[in-house]
């Protein structure tokens, strides 16, 4: 059978789903934004504000950003293609606390409550809106109590500046003192086919406190129906070297034989099976051409019973994947891995 290649038109061929007891409705996959702004390789601001259109008009309504995604481009992106349509339409979620050298590295994460007011306050003017739907520290500042962290955004839901907390990257530890603090939606995690370490702890965890789980990674960073995997940013990512790259790109193809039973890709099948993991699960793909916004919205109709996902087990066990999905320096900012 041949891929998939019908172009969705309609919110009812998306899933709909809940972040969480206290969270906003929102369409499953989201999109992610941050590929549009330059994270793997060159990008056209056209033809990403064509591709979050691309997505709205499709039904979708979860965008998935962050303030520090090419300090703020990426915001401003956004509130280009947002511009003609109805903020209520789309539920913006934002990360924030990464503090950016002036060549765009990543140099530590800020979690202090007057940090997280001036982030936001920076995050409304370039989205050119009055609130963020679901505002989440991007990764655990370990000089910050998380109870002063999520405090500092609670206060601004009272403010009505933020409508949800969301959390990011953070053990069972941390999300239990979170909850503790105010109401958490959800957690943005990694979780695909490659990468199930919240199968642990962390996904029975959310289950128990009524979080969700935004799940993105869902391709393994492009490994999974990705093109040329060898090179660009990637390159710096241990799955993507050497031996490793040789294991995983084998690991992946296996794939292909349950895509063609299904007329399907290997990329959808992956966020298909990321999916069918509950309810509670939102993939977040990455899209900054308009194929892959077809593809990713497509990826709905596949339907996977418990043999699939019992085959799609055997191809790609857990555990299978060889290096670790970060270089040991940003594996290190990882509330998540320890």
């Amino acid at each position: 059978m041949a891929p998939m290649t019908t172009t969705p038109s309609s919110a009812q061929q998306l899933r709909t789903r809940t972040l969480g007891r206290s969270g906003p409705s929102v369409t499953a996959p989201a999109l992610g934004c941050m590929g549009m702004s330059g994270a793997y390789g060159p990008t056209d601001d056209e033809e990403s504000v064509r591709v979050i259109g691309r997505y709205l008009d499709a039904g979708g309504n979860l965008l998935d950003t962050a303030d520090f995604y090419a300090a703020g481009h990426n915001e401003l992106l956004i509130s280009r293609a947002l511009r003609d349509r109805n903020r209520d339409d789309v539920v913006l979620s934002v990360k924030f606390g990464a503090v950016l050298t002036p060549g765009g590295r990543v140099g530590g994460f800020d979690g202090r409550p007057a940090a997280v007011r001036h982030s936001l306050a920076y995050s409304l003017v370039r989205l050119g809106t009055d609130h963020v739907d679901v505002y989440r520290p991007a990764r655990l500042d370990p000089a910050v109590p998380i109870e002063d962290t999520v405090g500092a955004i609670a206060e601004l839901v009272e403010a009505g500046y933020v409508r949800h907390i969301g959390l990011s990257e953070v053990s069972s530890a941390t999300i239990r003192r979170a909850a503790a603090v105010a109401p958490i939606s959800d957690l943005q995690i990694a979780y695909s086919l490659l990468s199930r370490g919240i199968e642990d702890d962390i996904l029975s965890t959310c289950r128990e406190l009524g979080i969700a789980v935004t799940a993105y990674g869902v391709l393994g960073n492009g490994l999974i129906g990705g093109s040329s995997p060898d090179h660009g940013a990637r390159a710096a990512f241990p799955r993507f070297q050497g031996a490793n790259l040789k294991h995983n790109v084998a690991l992946v193809a296996g794939l292909q034989s349950i895509a063609d039973a299904k007329g399907a890709t290997p990329a959808q099948i992956a966020i298909a099976w990321a999916a069918a993991q509950g309810e509670d699960i939102v993939p977040v793909v990455g899209a900054r051409r308009i194929e892959q916004v077809h593809s990713m919205i497509g990826s709905v109709g596949v339907s996977l019973d418990q043999d699939d996902l019992a085959t799609i087990e055997e191809l790609v066990p857990r555990g299978a994947v060889r290096g670790d999905r970060y270089p040991p320096e940003h594996m290190r900012d990882l509330d998540s891995e320890h």
